[in-house]
């Protein structure tokens, strides 16, 4: 399928040929930049919402600044299609998030425009900052600036990075975004604050008169700073005192400014760039702005619609079958408002992803037990960790790439204290066209070395709703429950749940030389390509581990005893993981079997489909019976 840009970004390549148009046109580009976005984003899918917020404020960056001499930042990068298209990769947008295409995010590998990495939220005032002092260091006369929304500005990282920056006096200006939206409507103080300056009418009012005054200052000659800085020091005295939380950190506040005027604003961005030091400048956006269903709809399901109707705004979902079987987010969900309502102990925990957790239903029907803290990992992990010291049972839901955040905390807040904190990782394993930034493959590898854990991974739904109820049944200490991003296989998902015994796995079937030791939803492949192989012969035993830690030596022994070959198979990385674990195992009891691992390498695993990307790593149906196949013809080695 072709996609015709308008008549004026078809020949913008480069922020070089955007210069090239005169201000007044300025507007219509933005409306054909917009207007791309959404016949892209129709029919490709991607992340939407915020990529429309931000074109006019997208176009006056380039058009002001000497990208890439001068370092621009987006903020986790949802919002940055735009800015991709104008800056050389229009032709190929329509490759967005697909296997071996663009990126969905910012990636300097990508392009020299990319000049920072980023997927996760709260790192861009931090990485331009550092850019600023080294640019400072080595003398070079640049710009450096941050895009962050006001949800990512919630995050303790967001907070150190501009105490940082006010006491280091570099050149930065951080662009806020306020459309009070993360994924989720953003929560907490700073949304209040925020809320409170831009609906303030006298501050507003006096601000459109300084602004103009100081669009006129350039015609001031050489005093031009010194009467900017005697205008702006009225002007905080008189209404500032609102803003007073940026200006103690030492940043120039200015704003806020209506962020869908892209001529107003560029003329806004030129005379910032005149002025020194740590700068604010805050931005009002709409979520969705130019597309009407997605400002008049619900703006988080507009954050990442898929496909849809342009036209009609209809989003094109996949025709559900007369029973279908349910994401494991919505199972938990549903499950823990089950348990909570039979154990008063029980609270839930999430950081912004109430929707993507589905924590939504226990907030919507037992609000003072559920809890969105914001985009602060650390905080979600150390606030479960305070409700556990009193008796509290906390599920606290983290994606698993995001619980990185949070290592320290699961540590020293968690761990070492021993308390009864569930962590629910979703989205683990490879979780397909976001990439590497959001992959969750490193959690079973970096809590297997911390004491006290227990970590587990559900094969199906059942076995998800288990391990919830065991983890809540007493003080069980930190317990992992690792599920991925999709459907699980059961239709009547709805189990009598049982309790599980801590480290204990079990034998699914019973094989003659070969055994799969699976953890987690790959098992379900394991149970499709065994029953396969038995079909043509080949007997395969299958044990399904639960528990990584504590790992299940009975099991352990019984299998190595019994089996001449193994292979272990997981939806994680290698170096670490279960098949590690066997291994350790294997070296401590003296086995000298030969083990194949199957999983995710050493190496950091681009986007596409989960299917696609679980055939590049080796670990798919067909990858599997291959080994097998070629493994039970050879008696000496895998």
């Amino acid at each position: 399928m072709e996609f015709i840009p308008g008549p004026l970004l078809k020949d913008v390549d480069s922020p070089k040929d955007l210069k090239k148009l005169t201000i007044s046109q300025l507007p219509q580009l933005s409306d054909e930049l917009r207007q791309f976005i959404v016949d892209i984003v129709s029919v490709k899918g991607g992340h939407f919402g915020a990529s429309l917020g931000v074109v006019e404020l997208t176009v006056a960056l380039h058009y002001v600044f000497n990208t890439p001499v001068d370092q621009l930042v987006w903020d986790v990068g949802h919002q940055a299609y735009g800015h991709k298209i104008l800056t050389g990769r229009k032709d190929v947008f329509h490759t967005n998030r697909e296997y071996k295409g663009i990126s969905g995010f910012p990636k300097r590998s990508e392009s020299e425009y990319d000049t920072f990495g980023v997927g996760h939220s709260s790192t861009s005032i931090g990485g331009a900052l550092g850019m600023a002092i080294a640019s400072k260091y080595k003398k070079e006369e640049k710009q450096h600036i941050a895009v962050i929304g006001d949800g990512s500005m919630t995050a303790g990282q967001a907070f150190e990075a501009l105490n940082h920056a006010g006491a280091a006096n570099s050149n930065l200006l951080v662009v806020l975004n306020d459309n009070c939206m993360s994924i989720d409507p953003n929560v907490g103080a700073l949304k209040e604050y925020l809320t409170d300056i831009t609906t303030s009418h006298t501050y507003n009012k006096v601000k459109d008169e300084i602004w103009d005054l100081l669009g006129k200052v350039s015609k001031f000659g050489p005093n031009a700073q010194k009467i900017a800085q005697n205008i702006e020091n009225a002007f905080k005295s008189f209404v500032l005192k609102q803003s007073n939380y940026f200006e103690s950190l030492n940043f120039r506040y200015f704003g806020p400014v209506d962020g869908h005027d892209v001529v107003h604003l560029t003329r806004i961005m030129e005379d910032l760039k005149d002025i020194p030091g740590p700068k604010i400048l805050h931005v009002v956006t709409e979520k969705g702005k130019g597309y009407k269903p997605a400002e008049e709809g619900d703006t988080t399901k507009w954050h990442a619609p898929g496909v849809f109707d342009k036209t009609t705004g209809e989003i094109v979902s996949v025709p559900k079958k007369a029973k279908d079987t349910m994401k494991y987010q919505d199972v938990f969900g549903h499950t823990i408002i089950e348990l909570a309502e039979k154990n008063d102990k029980i609270m839930g925990v999430t950081p912004a992803m109430p929707t993507g957790s589905s924590l939504k239903f226990m907030m919507d029907a037992m609000p003072d037990r559920a809890f969105d803290v914001g985009i602060a990992e650390q905080h979600a992990v150390t606030f479960s960790a305070g409700l556990a010291t009193q008796g509290m049972v906390p599920f606290c839901n983290i994606y698993s790439s995001f619980m990185q955040r949070a290592f320290d905390q699961v540590v020293h807040d968690v761990a070492i204290q021993n308390l009864n904190v569930v962590m629910c990782l979703d989205r683990a394993g490879l979780v397909g066209a976001d990439g590497p930034t959001h992959h969750g493959v490193y959690d079973i590898a970096f809590f297997r070395c911390i004491p006290n854990m227990i970590i587990s991974a559900p094969m199906d739904e059942w076995e998800l709703r288990n391990l919830m109820y065991t983890s809540q049944l007493e003080n069980q200490g930190p317990f992992v429950i690792r599920y991925p991003r999709g459907k699980g296989v059961h239709v009547d998902w709805k189990n009598d749940m049982v309790e599980l015994p801590i480290g204990k796995g079990r034998c699914l079937t019973e094989g003659d030389e070969i055994a799969v030791l699976s953890i987690g939803h790959v098992g379900n492949m394991v149970q499709d390509a065994c029953a396969e192989l038995l079909g043509k012969g080949t007997k395969v035993g299958h044990y399904d581990m639960r528990f990584v830690k504590p790992i299940d030596e009975n099991l352990l022994h019984q299998v190595c005893r019994k089996y001449k070959k193994i292979i272990t198979i997981e939806d994680g990385c290698l170096q670490g993981g279960m098949g590690s674990a066997l291994l350790e195992f294997m070296a401590d009891n003296g086995y000298a079997i030969p083990v194949k691992r199957l999983g995710i390498p050493d190496k950091f695993i681009e986007h596409g489909t989960q299917q696609q990307l679980y055939k590049e790593c080796g670990y798919d149906k067909a990858d599997l019976m291959e080994v097998i196949e070629k493994h039970s013809l050879v008696k000496n080695a895998i």
